[in-house]
């Protein structure tokens, strides 16, 4: 069953879109014109792939029609076409990779939903990723580290690292990969993936991207708000000293810090669970397209 948006409700809410988002993309842009790079923030767009210009990018997902002349240009993208009396997103253009993609995240986020929230990690995988490190090769390295070099090794030595994430693993350096309790694999991905992880969390936009443009962009933007929010206090909670950013560190090395991070971390898991419902919802719509 289709939708049909006049083209005074769609444009507002492209416009609504637009202005949610670019608080963000735009200092992105002025910061890398002017060659400047932001710790925190950056991160949102360089590891995560999706281009600032498409996530500016207003799309109502499947089964919408576009009503209005002015819809017409959504016909220069890709996948959409004129039917129904406006124009909207072609369901053959859900190919047999985007549904390979869609069975993918679907399988990944119903496990992680199945599973309780795990909330002891402390954010030790940014400390595990200086660990015993080179400081000229520290990955933030135009940052100072709060406890310097031996204070970030001694706190890794003593708390247990227990990082179930891949994609965070794979930046650990060389020393700190057998102090983690778990050596998580791309292949064990979906049996280790929780949902009190800031980066599971975090990877909710990315099932979103790779789902693009069948993924409504308000959904993208709750995904891409929750991230931001989330980095946040990854990197508070890192061994960074970032102060001249304005943020405040998690100091979890102590135990108040630690405290603080796991109540801080059950709360972005709270604010997850409603979205992966969402994105699990929109995978099973999309690979009914296929059947």
């Amino acid at each position: 069953m289709e939708t049909m948006l006049g083209p005074g409700e769609w444009t507002a809410r492209e416009r609504a879109h637009q202005r949610r988002v670019r608080p963000w993309t735009g200092p992105y842009a002025d910061r890398r014109s002017r060659g400047e790079k932001h710790p925190v923030l950056d991160f949102l767009f360089q590891y995560y792939s999706f281009r600032p210009a498409h996530l500016e990018r207003w799309q109502p997902g499947p089964g919408v029609v576009l009503g209005g002349d002015e819809a017409r240009r959504f016909l220069a993208r890709p996948g959409y076409v004129e039917a129904g009396g406006g124009v909207l997103l072609d369901p053959a253009a859900f190919t047999g990779k985007k549904a390979q993609t869609a069975r993918y995240f679907l399988a990944l986020l119903e496990k992680t939903a199945s599973r309780a929230p795990r909330l002891s990690c402390f954010g030790l995988h940014e400390w595990a990723m200086v660990y015993r490190q080179d400081p000229g090769q520290v990955r933030h390295n135009q940052l100072p580290l709060r406890l310097g070099s031996a204070g970030t090794d001694e706190v890794v030595e003593s708390l247990e690292v227990r990082c179930g994430h891949y994609d965070a693993f794979r930046f650990f350096t060389a020393p700190a990969r057998p102090r983690n309790a778990l050596q998580p694999t791309r292949a064990t991905q979906p049996e280790l993936e929780q949902p009190g992880c800031l980066h599971a969390n975090m990877d909710l936009y990315k099932a979103c991207y790779k789902l693009d443009p069948f993924v409504p962009a308000e959904l993208i933007a709750d995904c891409f708000e929750l991230a931001v929010r989330i980095r946040e206090l990854d990197m508070c909670a890192s061994p960074y000293d970032l102060s001249a950013f304005g943020h405040r560190p998690v100091r979890i090395e102590t135990p108040a810090g630690r405290a603080e991070y796991a109540r801080r971390q059950a709360e972005f898991a709270r604010q997850a669970a409603p979205l992966r419902d969402r994105l699990i919802a929109q995978c099973d719509y999309l690979l009914s397209l296929r059947l």
